[in-house]
């Protein structure tokens, strides 16, 4: 990626006057099309990230290179992605690095598993449908290329774990408590589980399963994010606010407990 313009092939991100924000990856000689008019790609081609660009109709949209969190929330989906404000928690909470090997299941659209990359991890999927490993590969391989340490296999990780002293075991999936005992054999000692969970009665069955295995130190907890209009003397929080999206559950696995 030049750090100067925007090249053919990669993703970026259109705003247009009223913060509308619309994702697309620039190929030559396509157009995007909206309701403030037509922009052809190859004006976005060569151009320096951050620029403003004028559509057909004379609007102006900002052209400029999207985040991480930004694809996220854009990106094609087959399953309801994590929020960036989880898998910011998520980094920290599972203490990912460069190297950390991580087993992660359900992988979904891929955008825990393009956030686990970024940071340097090696990280083996498993995901129980073929249609939703397809998307997530595709996206990671827009987001990151294709030489990041990531592969998937089609399978119940409820069934078993053939990876053996993993560093990081991370689930996006309705029942982790099936998986506790499978993640104890196949975590190193002081390895961390961890589960995402939409509802606190999942996470109180989840803790239960925790507490009658070696796994300690095991916490809960959810973020909540809020964001601030500022205009001139007028600042107050904004009228929406992303509140609950899930429930993280954390746990380390002791050599003997």
């Amino acid at each position: 990626m030049s750090a100067g313009v925007l090249l053919a092939g990669e993703r970026v991100m259109l705003i247009d006057a009223k913060s509308r924000r619309y994702l697309l990856t620039l190929n030559p000689g396509e157009e995007f099309h909206t309701h403030a008019g037509i922009i052809g790609h190859d004006v976005l081609i060569g151009a320096p990230d951050g620029s403003v660009v004028e559509a057909s109709t004379g609007r102006s949209f900002i052209a400029i290179r999207p985040r991480l969190c930004d694809v996220v929330v854009k990106m094609p989906r087959g399953a309801q992605v994590i929020y960036p404000k989880d898998l910011g928690a998520i980094l920290m909470e599972a203490d990912i690095a460069p190297g950390v090997r991580v087993l992660e299941a359900g992988v979904g659209s891929g955008a825990l598993s393009m956030t686990l990359l970024r940071a340097g991890a090696s990280v083996v999927g498993y995901e129980l449908r073929e249609d939703f490993a397809e998307i997530a590969k595709q996206n990671v391989t827009q987001m990151l290329g294709p030489s990041v340490d990531y592969r998937i296999e089609i399978r119940d990780v409820t069934h078993g774990i053939d990876e053996r002293d993993l560093d990081r075991i991370v689930l996006d999936m309705p029942d982790p408590w099936n998986v506790v005992e499978h993640a104890a054999r196949a975590l190193r000692p002081g390895g961390i589980f961890l589960a995402y969970l939409p509802g606190i009665n999942q996470s109180a069955q989840l803790r239960a399963a925790l507490e009658s295995s070696n796994f300690a130190m095991a916490e809960t907890m959810e973020i909540l994010r809020r964001t601030w209009h500022i205009e001139g003397p007028s600042c107050r929080p904004d009228h929406r606010m992303v509140a609950h999206t899930g429930f993280l559950t954390t746990a380390r696995l002791l050599l003997d407990r």
